[in-house]
């Protein structure tokens, strides 16, 4: 409560907001968006306050908003940008000349201020409804972007509130970019919506950096500090923050009521491990076509090793082919691509719904690699930015599950020394996000050929054959990722 008795709906790094003082910067925030004519607003913004209350008014004003994470590199940004149609980028001040000669002018938002950047932008054809626009990670390097409409979000929002209400929650720390819709549904609008406070702090603030830059002593230090009832994080957060409450002989702050991890798979020995350590640690399983959520193991109603049953807004079945379908809360389409949603989205996902209902998720149907911090890669996407390389003659990339990814390299010529490799991953990598650049690498016993059993007849490498070649350099060159967490 604040000192006039007003629920706190929002806290920030330098200012707590009661519901009205928000609802209050929602309402001007919104007017002046309107007044600008904007129609696309993009956000470029760390967690805080302002990126908070630009979300809400571009819902207020019936707006497109396009959040875009910080992670992403400039052509990323461009892309969206451009795929979006934005006409007006709200952005730290000292981003402004990246956007030059767009007219940019400072703007008070939310006890702050920023850069309101006007676009030369051309309207584009969107799905009907459509209030938000989601990019993923990036597959290929070109962020998808996904449509979503008010009320698909709102569905997930009011079924994770119907499911956690036994927990009583009244405090969530977000710990992940707000631009990311996993924290902008589930720890953002369903809390507020139910009457909570969340606690929004610049990501370095709570141990992130980058996409899967994460220092658990930072995170943990946040975690004590602000002492909320709930968190999301993603598996290689969890386990680095039970690897440091570990290695320092030390339990998780009493007031968590539960922890959702969701991104990626976690695995049970993790769940386990925290569990014991006092981290009320429950899996979930979302995608951003089903404006996030869709199943979540609850206390009371869980099932360690499963993604949970379905929420009360989602509907799943497996397919013909063993795919996850999702129903329920669906997306509105991709952006410019005018194929009908079905009533039934095939998401991919190998998986299987035990007799009690609950959804086990067994891997990807296609190449795609989702790391421990729930970024989608395309291996070959890396892969040429590797062979790009003059050094690099063949690259095959692995990383499903883990927190970074790793390479099989063979060289161009036999007479290639390591140095020379070390130094062409890491010019490669200066390509890349950091999500998808390679931290571990080992030299291929030998070329990939189909005589040694590395390749198909038309040369493309066998992933599988490779990755049980080299599995044990593979596995001496894992760890660690983050020398921190030593």
């Amino acid at each position: 409560m604040s000192a006039t008795g007003d629920p706190i709906a929002l806290i920030g790094a330098g200012r707590r907001w009661t519901a009205a003082e928000l609802e209050a910067e929602v309402s001007r925030t919104a007017f002046r968006l309107v007044e600008a004519g904007t129609r696309v607003l993009a956000t470029l913004l760390d967690n805080g306050p302002a990126w908070v209350v630009a979300d809400r008014a571009a819902a207020r004003a019936g707006l497109v908003h396009v959040p875009l994470p910080l992670f992403f590199t400039p052509p990323q940004v461009a892309h969206a940008l451009h795929a979006a149609g934005v006409d007006t980028l709200l952005a730290p001040t000292q981003a402004a000349p990246r956007f030059a000669p767009a007219t940019s002018t400072p703007w008070p938002l939310a006890d702050d201020t920023v850069a309101c950047i006007r676009l030369p932008a051309a309207p584009v054809h969107m799905p009907v409804g459509t209030g938000k626009v989601t990019f993923t990670s990036g597959t290929t390097g070109a962020p998808k972007g996904v449509c979503l409409r008010a009320d698909a979000m709102q569905a997930v929002a009011a079924g994770l509130i119907e499911a956690l209400e036994p927990l009583g929650i009244r405090h969530h720390l977000c710990a992940l970019p707000l631009a990311v819709l996993l924290e902008n549904i589930a720890g953002l609008d369903a809390p507020l919506a139910r009457g909570a406070a969340c606690t929004v702090l610049p990501l370095s603030s709570v141990g992130l950096s980058g996409s899967s830059g994460f220092n658990a002593a930072v995170f943990d230090a946040a975690v004590r500090q602000h002492q909320p009832d709930s968190l999301i994080l993603l598996p290689q957060m969890l386990r680095a923050w039970v690897s440091h409450l570990t290695t320092w002989r030390q339990a998780a702050p009493a007031s968590l009521k539960f922890v959702a991890v969701g991104g990626a798979a976690v695995g049970l020995p993790v769940l386990r491990a925290a569990r014991a350590l006092g981290i009320p640690a429950f899996e979930g399983y979302g995608l951003s076509e089903g404006a996030s959520v869709q199943t979540l193991n609850l206390p009371g109603d869980d099932r360690p090793g499963s993604a949970g049953r379905p929420l009360p807004h989602a509907q799943l079945r497996v397919g013909p082919e063993g795919d996850i379908e999702v129903a329920g809360s669906l997306f509105a389409g991709y952006l410019g691509d005018p194929t009908a949603v079905p009533a039934w989205w095939p998401t991919g996902d190998l998986g299987r719904i035990d007799d009690d209902g609950f959804v086990h998720i067994h891997g990807r149907r296609k190449q795609v690699l989702v790391t421990a911090f729930g970024r989608n890669v395309s291996p070959e996407w890396v892969e040429t930015a590797m062979r790009s390389e003059p050094a690099i003659g063949q690259a095959v990339v692995f990383g499903d599950g883990q927190p970074a990814l790793s390479a099989v390299l063979w060289p161009a010529a036999q007479d290639v020394a390591a140095h020379a490799l070390d130094a062409a991953v890491r010019a490669a990598n200066a390509s890349l996000p950091d999500y998808a650049q390679v931290r571990h690498w080992v030299r291929a016993q030998g070329d990939f050929t189909p005589e040694a059993g590395l390749a198909t007849p038309n040369g493309r490498p066998l992933r599988a054959a490779i990755q049980q070649r080299h599995a044990a350099a593979l596995a001496a060159h894992s760890e660690p990722m983050f020398p921190e967490l030593q």
